[in-house]
């Protein structure tokens, strides 16, 4: 015979149970937009963001691979008054409030580069993550299951951040780790044919030392 109560909190533990797995199957919030691409050496790339007065917004880029992994970026509101704009940066992470209603544009740019390309990769954030519970906000407290739901469904936010950052430091260190495996191999086919013509050289010379010199004389008679 079950104890009283048991029930209840193996109902409560498979409902928090399942609302985790809902929350790992519904996609993010519509106002989030995160994209990689690749941008060309002496190009430029802008987005466009359709923004309402008011609104908490954060933009965050890093370079992933390409040259000194650095890249121009810009933010300008909708009357084109720049509000962010950092030169040769890596990575880096800007918030404001939005504080007028239109289309703000941000652009990455490689124009200061003139061989090599980049992949660069951003994530823009408009707005809060919307209520997990319609009624998260009340005055009255939550109940257990909501409170261990709303714990594991931020749990799972920092896991999809920190999935993220490690996503691209791998693609960055593969991309090192590539370049630096290309200079090894050209310097090692260089070492290569150096020691081969060194080597030639060598045995020619020695040929030299040992061959005959014959000398022609030629006499005078009386």
């Amino acid at each position: 015979m079950s104890r009283p109560g048991s029930g209840q909190r193996w109902v409560g533990r498979w409902g928090c149970g399942l609302l985790a797995l809902l929350l790992l199957l519904l996609p993010g919030p519509s106002g989030t937009s995160e994209i990689t691409f690749e941008l060309p050496d002496n190009a430029k790339q802008c987005f466009y963001e359709d923004i309402t007065q008011g609104t908490k917004c954060t933009l965050e880029f890093q370079v992933i691979t390409g040259g000194h992994y650095d890249v121009d970026c810009r933010l300008e509101d909708p009357d084109g008054n720049m509000l962010y704009k950092e030169m040769k940066k890596q990575y880096d992470s800007f918030t404001f409030t939005a504080s007028k209603n239109g289309t703000y544009k941000f652009c990455f740019s490689n124009e200061f580069s003139t061989f090599t390309h980049k992949t660069v990769y951003f994530d823009f954030q408009v707005g809060e993550d919307p209520p997990l519970f319609p009624s998260e906000n009340r005055v009255s407290a939550l109940t257990q299951m909501e409170s261990a739901c709303v714990s594991i469904h931020e749990a799972l936010k920092s896991v999809i951040d920190y999935q993220t950052h490690f996503r691209l430091r791998e693609a960055q260190g593969r991309s090192r780790a590539e370049d630096l495996n290309t200079r090894v191999a050209y310097w090692s086919v260089g070492e290569a044919v150096i020691l081969l013509v060194v080597s030639i050289g060598q045995v020619f010379l020695l040929k030299s030392f040992f061959s005959d010199k014959r000398t022609t004389t030629t006499r005078v008679g009386s």
